[in-house]
């Protein structure tokens, strides 16, 4: 599994084709892919917080979480997300 940047489109389009039950996040801070040899397998979009109490400028939201059912796609998702917020200065990263 490797990382990959996305753009807004490509995300939102792969949420459309696999998500059950949510449309796609029209505003997020960064998005992540996952890439299985060619193949995009997940995304997960991160954001501000949608609880007004939680929006601190140190803390951001994992918006949307989709994968295609790649097994161990969900954690390696979570993990990028989490040490590309660490990176940008974040402290602290929600489900």
């Amino acid at each position: 599994m490797k990382a990959v940047p996305l753009e807004q489109k490509d995300a939102c389009a792969f949420v459309d084709q696999f998500h059950r039950h949510h449309d796609p996040v029209s505003r997020d801070k960064f998005r992540i892919g996952c890439m299985v040899g060619d193949k995009l397998v997940g995304i997960v979009q991160v954001g501000r917080p949608v609880a007004r109490a939680l929006c601190d400028g140190y803390t951001l939201e994992v918006v949307r979480l989709c994968t295609n059912g790649t097994r161990n796609a969900c954690s390696f998702l979570y993990s990028a997300a989490a040490r590309t917020a660490r990176e940008l200065g974040y402290r602290k990263i929600i489900t």
